[in-house]
């Protein structure tokens, strides 16, 4: 199953880590978000990648072009350096397609560009391509393809904490509580689609807007929740935490330690 993954972010409030590289290049460890984002896809049978490229898509192009397979893996180097035999690999049976989508494209317009790269795809997977998960990936497409909806997304929870503040009209601050996370669901990035998906789709589309709104209309939209380990890299202090996981033991790498199990609850988006 092909994996479009969305690269043309800027990421803004990741300033210091993005003024060369776009927002998946930003690194953990020894290699770009995005990497360990393909490497999770691969773990699970899926190495056909289509990459959306916009801002700065170059150094993802250059990335790949001079790919050091030493980095990630154990070699042995024999003859003076002459000759380096590898021990495992994680890019030899990958495919990757890269596609400049535009400098300032919206999401729903990034996937309508590449739709000549999924001809014939019944099915096709997508992801934002700055979040990691330890989802159990073939759960939530199983769910899709039992189904007739055209699309699935994750629901996952916030990492953040928040507390809401209560008014009076006059603008006194009658209560304060800490927000419930129970309570809260977000848009954990990961996508499934039928290739129908392109039928929902205009001209200027943020694809969980106006796409999505129509799919829900029908109520051919499912949502997988996922109780897992989840994060996104949207400011320094989310680096951080992947970082710091990183160094230790990094959940969403299912390809090491092969923990991702079944976490599922499938609810239809109406």
């Amino acid at each position: 199953m092909k994996v479009v993954l969305f690269c043309g972010g800027a990421g803004m409030r990741l300033r210091g880590y993005v003024d060369d590289v776009p927002k998946p290049m930003v690194q953990i460890g020894s290699r770009p978000i995005l990497w360990h984002l393909m490497k999770y896809y691969a773990h699970f049978g899926h190495r056909d990648f289509i990459l959306c490229l916009g801002h700065k898509g170059y150094a993802i192009k250059d990335y790949f072009l001079k790919y050091d397979e030493s980095i990630s893996n154990d070699f042995v180097w024999s003859q003076g350096g002459r000759k380096i035999d590898f021990v495992n690999r994680d890019s030899d049976d990958w495919t990757i397609t890269f596609v400049e989508t535009g400098l300032h494209a919206t999401i729903g317009e990034r996937l309508k560009a590449v739709e000549p790269y999924l001809r014939g795809e019944e099915f096709f997977l997508a992801n934002y391509g700055d979040g990691l998960s330890d989802l159990h990936l073939p759960t939530m497409i199983e769910e899709l393809q039992q189904s007739h909806a055209v699309g699935s997304l994750l629901l996952v929870q916030p990492t953040a904490s928040f507390d809401i503040v209560k008014t009076s009209p006059a603008g006194e601050i009658i209560e304060v509580a800490a927000l419930s996370q129970s309570d809260i669901w977000i848009n954990g990035g990961f996508f499934v689609f039928r290739n129908e998906i392109f039928d929902y789709i205009d001209h200027g589309d943020e694809l969980v807007r106006e796409p999505f709104a129509r799919l829900i209309q029908r109520r051919t939209l499912l949502a997988h929740k996922c109780s897992g380990f989840w994060q996104c890299m949207d400011t320094f202090k989310d680096k951080q935490r992947l970082e710091e996981l990183n160094d230790t033991n990094p959940p969403w790498k299912v390809w090491k330690n092969c923990t991702a199990v079944p976490q599922r609850e499938m609810v239809k988006v109406a």
